[in-house]
């Protein structure tokens, strides 16, 4: 049955600083940015805030975690067990895995093995890998992807965490590369549906496509300067959905102004009729 779920993205503005993983040329190395923000929950305190609000499940960015100390992980798995919360995905947001340079996918791939490791010390279920920032018409890259998410999947496999990836990016940013790496990937591929990652005429069509191998789908709507969502655009994305039987998790994304609580309660009313379905 599908059930209700929530991005930390939606509540980048209330979970402290983010922390963004960055490529450095110079030195080959990994450097983080970090972004102040307000600490209005912490991520421990995040799993009981939101079963409080309604929600069933979580999907954690990797930026959102402010440490990944084996016994802060624990911290957090025991967080979403006591809220009787499910840990779904960690969104890891950093990583080329079709980059030119041999070193730094040495260095990414290295660099996703340690978040796999810290998803299953944190209870995640999965864990989003991008699949590469080459152009999506570049059928060699999506072969090399294709590779290259299958040696993480059987990494992650031995220790029960399943990689995904998304609509995100410029390798998968159309239906059909995003396809095309799926059946090259083989029997391990999943991935998430992002509304608001797919442009043009082709969006729908190309939603129906990908939904069939998605755990979750991304309610990204368009929103006005209010943070009002366009629910006739929406409801067209929903429905899409829901015709292809769809079976997981509506996770919802908010970015607009305001309480962001508040604009994923508007979001929450439109998608709640399609919950039930």
């Amino acid at each position: 049955m599908s059930y209700l779920s929530l991005s930390t993205w939606s509540l980048h503005r209330n979970l402290g600083p983010l922390r963004w993983t960055v490529w450095n040329e110079e030195t080959g190395n990994h450097d983080t940015a970090v972004q102040e923000q307000p600490l209005l929950h912490s991520l421990l305190e995040l799993p009981a805030e939101a079963a409080n609000r309604g929600y069933q499940a979580v999907e954690v960015c990797h930026f959102h975690f402010p440490s990944t100390e084996p016994d802060y992980l624990a911290q957090v798995k025991q967080a979403f067990a006591s809220a009787g919360m499910s840990f779904d995905t960690l969104l890891l947001d950093y990583g080329d895995i079709t980059s030119s340079d041999p070193a730094r996918v040495e260095a990414d791939m290295a660099y996703i093995r340690q978040w796999i490791e810290a998803a299953s010390l944190s209870g995640a279920k999965q864990i989003r890998v991008v699949a590469g920032e080459a152009p999506p018409t570049d059928n060699e890259a999506i072969s090399l992807s294709a590779a290259r998410l299958a040696e993480l999947s059987e990494y992650g496999n031995s220790l029960g965490v399943k990689v995904i990836t998304e609509n995100f990016k410029a390798l998968t940013s159309t239906g059909a590369s995003s396809m095309k790496l799926l059946d090259q990937w083989g029997e391990h591929a999943a991935t998430i549906t992002d509304f608001g990652n797919f442009k043009g005429q082709l969006k729908y069509e190309e939603i129906a496509l990908t939904t069939p191998l998605s755990v979750s789908v991304h309610v990204k709507p368009q929103y006005d300067a209010d943070g009002i969502p366009d629910e006739a655009e929406l409801r067209r994305c929903l429905d899409t959905v829901a015709s292809t039987g769809f079976n997981g998790a509506y996770v919802l994304i908010y970015d607009g102004p305001g309480d962001m609580w508040e604009g994923m309660e508007r979001v929450k009313k439109i998608v709640s009729s399609y919950l039930a379905s």
